[in-house]
C-alpha cells in the first residue's frame, strides 16, 4: 500500500511511499522532517473522520493520543497530502522494538513494567515454550473415548484448540454464537466434533447449551471456557444493569460451567480451563474487582472493562479449584499470548493496525497461541494440578501487582456472581464415587 504525498512545508513532491514506516528523512525542497501517511483518515483521539478535501495545514503541535497501553508513546503528527488530512506515526525503530517486547510475555522476564513472574512452586515444568504450538504440545497424548467442550471454536485459538483436540482422538463439542458458523468450523475438523449453539451474554442460551451438551449423556472430560469479548469505542454497555465485559468473559461461562459440573465429577479426570489474559494484571482496576459498580458508571474504559473481567476469569478458576478439592476435576487459568484474532474486531482501524503489527513482530501464530490451553486441557503431568494460572505452558505466580492470587477477593467473586445468576443455577452435589463406575454414574440422575 503506498501514498503520493508531498511536503506539508514546501509543498514538493516526495513520490510514492510505501506503509506501513516506510521514511524520507527530509524534504529534498526545505530539508523538513517528512514522515510516511498511516492512512488516509483523519483520527481525533483514536476516532476515525472523513478525510478533509481542502488539505492539511502546518503541523500541529506533538499530540499524545491515549489508544491503549501499548501505545502510549507513539506520538502522532499531522501532515499535508494532496486531498485529505492524514496521521502520521513515528517512532524510532529501537523504541518501537522495545515497546514490542515488553508487551509480549517471556518468562523468566517480566513482560510488563513492576511486575515479576516466578515459576509457581510444586507444578511440574514442562519442557515447552512460548514458541511451542499446539500440535507439539499434544505429541503423543491420546485422547480418544474423551468428550471436550470448547466455546468460541470457530476462529482463532479457539479453532485451534478444537482442531487438535479432536486430531489427538477427543470428541469436541464447539460453541459459536451462530449455530451455522459453528457447524462449518466442525466440518473443517478432522475427527469428530459436534457444533451447539451458545450466546454466553444470555444466560437462556447458555442453559440451552448446557442441556444439549448434557444430551449426549456422557462425562465431560474437558471444558475449555474460551470464547470472549473485547469492546471498542469506550461505549458502556450494560446487559441487565451489568457491564457487558463482566457477563460475557465471566457470568456466562459461570454459569455453563454450573451446569455442566457434575458431568466434569464423573470422568476419570475432568478438566476446566479458563482462557483469561494477562490483562487481568496489567489492565484490571488497581484495586481489584469493583463489587460496588459492576455497571461500571463511575470509571469506564474498554481495556479497563476487559481487564477487569478477565481477572474475574482467573479468580473464578482460583476458587472453583478450591471448591474441587476432594474430587478428581481440576480447574486452572492461563494467558493464551499476544495474537492477531477476532478478538480485536470492535477496535478502531489504527489500533487495529497496530495490534496487528505489534502481533507481527513480537506476538504468536494462533498455533502457539493455542498452547498453553491444549496443554493445560490433556498433559499427563497436571492430572492433580488445580488453582493455578499459567503462560507458556508454565505456570507462573505474578508478583509486584493485580490480584490473580487474591483469595479473599475470589471466594467474594464466587459468592456476588451466584447471587448475580441464582435463578439459572443447580445446585451441586459432590460426588459419592461409590455410585460410580469407570466415570459413568450408576444411579439415575435426580
Amino acid at each position: 500500500m503506498s501514498h503520493n504525498i508531498a511536503c506539508y512545508r514546501c509543498g514538493a513532491p516526495l513520490g510514492a511511499l510505501s506503509l506501513p514506516f516506510s521514511r524520507r528523512d527530509q524534504c529534498p525542497g526545505c530539508s523538513a522532517d517528512v514522515h510516511v501517511c498511516k492512512m488516509c483518515m483523519y483520527f481525533d483521539s483514536g476516532v476515525p473522520r472523513q478525510c478533509r478535501e481542502d488539505g492539511a495545514e502546518d503541523v500541529t503541535e506533538k499530540e499524545r493520543v491515549n489508544f491503549c497501553d501499548w501505545f502510549k508513546p507513539w506520538t502522532l503528527h499531522e501532515v499535508r497530502l494532496p486531498h485529505c488530512l492524514a496521521i502520521l506515526m513515528t517512532i524510532s525503530r529501537r523504541r518501537f522494538l522495545a515497546l514490542a517486547g515488553a508487551a509480549v510475555a517471556v518468562p523468566p522476564i517480566a513482560g510488563c513494567e513492576g511486575v515479576e513472574k516466578v515459576a509457581t512452586a510444586n507444578v511440574p515444568r514442562s519442557p515447552f515454550s512460548a514458541d511451542s504450538t499446539a500440535e507439539e504440545v499434544t505429541e503423543g497424548v491420546d485422547l480418544s473415548g474423551m468428550l471436550a467442550v470448547v466455546t468460541g471454536c470457530t476462529s482463532g485459538i479457539g479453532f485451534e484448540t478444537t482442531r487438535v483436540l479432536a486430531k489427538r482422538g477427543a470428541h469436541v463439542v464447539g460453541t459459536s454464537r451462530s449455530l451455522e458458523n459453528a457447524e462449518a468450523a466442525c466440518s473443517r475438523v478432522m475427527g469428530d466434533a459436534t457444533a451447539v449453539q451458545l450466546e454466553l451474554s444470555d444466560f437462556d442460551s447458555v442453559v440451552a447449551c448446557a442441556e444439549s451438551i448434557r444430551s449426549l449423556n456422557t462425562p465431560i472430560d474437558i471444558l475449555v471456557c474460551n470464547a470472549g469479548y473485547r469492546g471498542g469505542g469506550n461505549e458502556r454497555q450494560l446487559i441487565k444493569g451489568i457491564e457487558k465485559h463482566f457477563v460475557v468473559n465471566h457470568l456466562g461461562h459461570f454459569v455453563l460451567v454450573n451446569r455442566l459440573l457434575d458431568r466434569l465429577f464423573l470422568a476419570s479426570q475432568g478438566r476446566i480451563v479458563v482462557v483469561a489474559s494477562r490483562a487481568a494484571y496489567s489492565g484490571a482496576p488497581a484495586a481489584g474487582i469493583d463489587f460496588d459498580d459492576l455497571g461500571m458508571a463511575r470509571s469506564y474504559s474498554d481495556s479497563l472493562a476487559y481487564g477487569q473481567s478477565k481477572l474475574a476469569n482467573v479468580l473464578f478458576s482460583l476458587q472453583l479449584a478450591e471448591m474441587l478439592r476432594g474430587t478428581r476435576a481440576t480447574s486452572n487459568s492461563l494467558h493464551p499470548g499476544v495474537i492477531n484474532t477476532d478478538i480485536d474486531r470492535n477496535l478502531n482501524p489504527l489500533t487495529r493496525f497496530g495490534f496487528g503489527l505489534l502481533t507481527k513482530l513480537s506476538g504468536k501464530t494462533i498455533e502457539e497461541g493455542a498452547a498453553t490451553s491444549c496443554y493445560v486441557a490433556s498433559s499427563d503431568l497436571l492430572g492433580s494440578t488445580s488453582g493455578h494460572y499459567f503462560e507458556d505452558c508454565n505456570a507462573v505466580t505474578i508478583d509486584g501487582t493485580g490480584h490473580l492470587h487474591d483469595r479473599a477477593m475470589a471466594e467474594k467473586l464466587m459468592l456476588v456472581s451466584e447471587e448475580l445468576t441464582a435463578e439459572y443455577l443447580v445446585e451441586q452435589r459432590r460426588p459419592d464415587w461409590s455410585e460410580s463406575e469407570n466415570g459413568l454414574q450408576n444411579k439415575t440422575d435426580g
